[in-house]
């Protein structure tokens, strides 16, 4: 979901931006205007996050699932291998990809528990020649997040944040690499940002690993995110968001509203005998509400009737099932409201 806001902004310039009498989707990425765009879009990201002089902000073209790769291929050298807690579907996915480019292991896993809580990291199966631990903070298709970020002070610690960020406050100093696919909180999607600790990337070059251009960190960072045409609209659409979320009063004020809106949806949830939701309290998702009917036989129906009272994707994901209410920045909490309205007279007409 976007902004109306936005929306409108966008819908007014989409035939003229700035008075350049074209769309922003036809100037070249090379001009002027356009590198100006993207200066401002990385000096709002490092003022909103507070993101130090030594990281690099890289804007990327395509899905983060290429992040699965790139991490590994820039961080790690032939003797070294990465640590991965799987708490979901990305984590695992990130950690299988991984094993094919270098080399990697599992430092704790929920999947045979179903993905209900989140693995603890526990500092003694850290191995001596670990390059990075890796974790996603929020797992979209299972509703589970990090109650706290673990806790490793002497290795880079890599986390794929596309779902949770700019939704709550991060210490940027406490990673060595972030990235996040910009489709939930900022913009959408073909858009990847990437921000890197300057010493990886010194370690990086210092391995004299020969990797292919595009999938270097280096690449971009010595071309400022333009060796290759970016996703135009995409970054223009990333500078709006920046500013909606510091119209809202930044990222600590949108992660209250979250909170509040995650809180008094779970609440029903838990105090209804016909909804379910299997996660652990301490590790539910603030953005991601996965849920169930406890006759799952009417999950259908109530995907279909909550579309035509104009409430949308409450479908759970295609690997998992179930129902899922994706909470991101821009749902207002009216929404949420809306939302338990519909689910009460959804439960009395088919108790």
């Amino acid at each position: 979901m976007l902004p109306e806001p936005v929306l409108l902004e966008a819908q007014r310039e989409l035939l003229n931006w700035q008075g350049s009498g074209m769309s922003v989707m036809e100037i070249g990425h090379r001009t002027e205007p356009f590198i100006r765009l993207m200066d401002e879009l990385e000096r709002d990201l490092r003022a909103l996050i507070s993101i130090p002089d030594n990281y690099h902000v890289l804007f990327l073209n395509g899905a983060s699932r290429a992040q699965f790769s790139m991490v590994p291929m820039n961080l790690l050298n032939d003797t070294q291998e990465a640590g991965y807690l799987i708490s979901g579907i990305w984590s695992d996915m990130a950690f299988e990809e991984a094993c094919k480019i270098k080399h990697a292991y599992c430092l704790g896993s929920t999947k045979s528990q179903g993905f209900l809580t989140t693995p603890e990291l526990l500092t003694e199966h850290v191995r001596e020649n670990t390059g990075y631990v890796y974790y996603v903070p929020n797992e979209t298709v299972n509703g589970v997040r990090y109650p706290t970020m673990p806790k490793i002070s002497h290795l880079p610690l890599v986390a794929d944040m596309t779902s949770c960020f700019l939704s709550e406050p991060i210490n940027v100093s406490d990673f060595g690499l972030i990235f996040a696919g910009a489709q939930k909180n900022v913009s959408i999607a073909g858009l990847t940002i990437v921000i890197i600790r300057q010493d990886l990337l010194e370690q990086a070059s210092a391995k004299g690993e020969v990797l292919p251009t595009l999938m270097d960190y280096r690449t971009h960072v010595t071309h400022h995110s333009l060796y290759a045409t970016p996703p135009t609209f995409n970054c223009y659409l990333a500078g709006l968001m920046l500013k909606w979320i510091k119209t809202q009063g930044g990222v600590q004020a949108l992660y209250h509203i979250n909170c509040q809106k995650a809180a008094l949806l779970y609440q029903y949830i838990d105090t209804s005998d016909f909804y379910h939701c299997a996660v652990q309290d301490k590790s539910r998702s603030i953005v991601n509400v996965c849920f169930s009917i406890v006759n799952k036989a009417l999950e259908d129906v109530f995907v279909a009737e909550a579309t035509r009272h104009g409430l949308y994707a409450l479908q759970g994901h295609r690997t998992v099932g179930g129902l899922r209410a994706s909470l991101y920045n821009a749902m207002p909490l009216a929404g949420v409201q809306a939302l338990i309205t519909y689910m009460q007279t959804f439960c009395e007409k088919h108790r």
